[in-house]
């Protein structure tokens, strides 16, 4: 198990966001934020980290269980806990 591992590859292992190209705008867009700072795709995520993931419709806020490289999809879920999920209705 990884240590560390780049924002937008966790996103798309772990598959908060299904594409790596897709997770890497959302972030560029400064959309992300790991532990209360905005984030950019290459910033290195650890288990425990909090992340908000403004995306469409609804914010995320997901913290980081586990690091793998490769996992099954139905085993990514294992990777996050979601803590609440709401919907951006007005901004």
């Amino acid at each position: 198990m990884a240590e560390t591992m780049r924002l937008d590859k966790f996103l798309k292992v772990s598959r908060l966001i299904k594409r790596r190209t897709v997770a890497k705008e959302v972030a560029e867009k400064g959309r992300i934020e790991v532990n209360g700072n905005v984030a950019k795709p290459g910033t290195n995520i650890k288990v425990n980290d909090e992340l908000v993931i403004r995306f469409g419709p609804k914010t995320v806020t997901a913290k980081v269980e586990r690091l793998e490289e490769h996992t099954r999809k139905e085993t990514a879920t294992e990777m996050y806990t979601i803590i609440s999920e709401k919907r951006n209705d007005e901004e």
